[in-house]
């Protein structure tokens, strides 16, 4: 159904059909089965209809629904005062700098990758097996709209083209000192797993970090390093 659909009177029961389905949808399951997705907060909200997504309804707190309805079927808590529908999209692999995901499951993760592959990348994030919902809220919200803007792709690496370089904090070259070939596919595993060397890699290699720093950096933050490196690469090449 459609926004034109939806359009009624105020939303004074809890039992309302539009605010069942918020409810479920909070289920990957449900999102699965549907094709739909929440977004709430005026930011994403404004965002998804910049970027032209598939709206189902939008609920404004005061004018289509009670306050106390819509912060009831809410994921953030009091003080909701949006909350939007929409259809997945998902794009199709491709681009000269896109990233590839292998099992990184923590929705924030994965938002928050897609928003840097949005700023940094002409590609989508690709996600191959064991990896989190980008269209749960959480990583809606990391993504904060870029999942609108630059959906994900889903592909299993073996099925992508292009020099699939991946980032391990053990491997022995840096990543300023890989050779790169264009295209490039930047390869991400779990932080606890990490990316398996029976995954067709073409590189490997490592974000230096300082003498008595960390292990390794967050996923989603070693994405942001890795990503603008290599395009700034690219670019001084042309």
């Amino acid at each position: 159904m459609r926004a034109a659909l939806f359009r009624s009177t105020m939303i004074t029961s809890p039992h309302n059909e539009k605010l069942k389905l918020i409810r479920k949808l909070q289920a990957r399951k449900h999102r699965e089965r549907s094709g739909l997705f929440v977004a709430e907060g005026e930011d994403l909200v404004e965002g998804a209809r910049t970027a032209g997504a598939e709206e189902e309804f939008v609920l404004v707190a005061g004018r289509d629904v009670e306050p106390a309805l819509l912060d009831g079927v809410s994921e953030l808590g009091s003080g909701t005062r949006v909350i939007g529908v929409y259809r997945e999209r998902w794009a199709e692999p491709g681009g000269d700098l896109q990233v590839h995901l292998s099992g990184v499951r923590d929705p924030g993760n994965v938002g928050t990758i897609i928003r840097n592959a949005h700023a940094l990348a002409d590609g989508p994030v690709v996600l191959g097996p064991g990896c989190a919902d980008p269209y749960s809220s959480k990583a809606v919200r990391a993504s904060m709209g870029s999942v609108f803007a630059r959906p994900p792709a889903r592909a299993e690496l073996g099925q992508m083209a292009g020099f699939k370089l991946g980032l391990d904090p053990r491997a022995d070259v840096r990543l300023r000192e890989v050779e790169l070939k264009s295209p490039v596919v930047l390869c991400l595993g779990g932080e606890r797993e990490g990316l398996l060397a029976d995954q067709g890699l073409d590189a490997t290699a490592r974000i230096p970090i300082r003498a008595g720093g960390p292990e390794s950096l967050n996923v989603a933050a070693a994405a942001a390093v890795a990503l603008y490196e290599v395009a700034n690469r690219m670019a001084r090449r042309g």
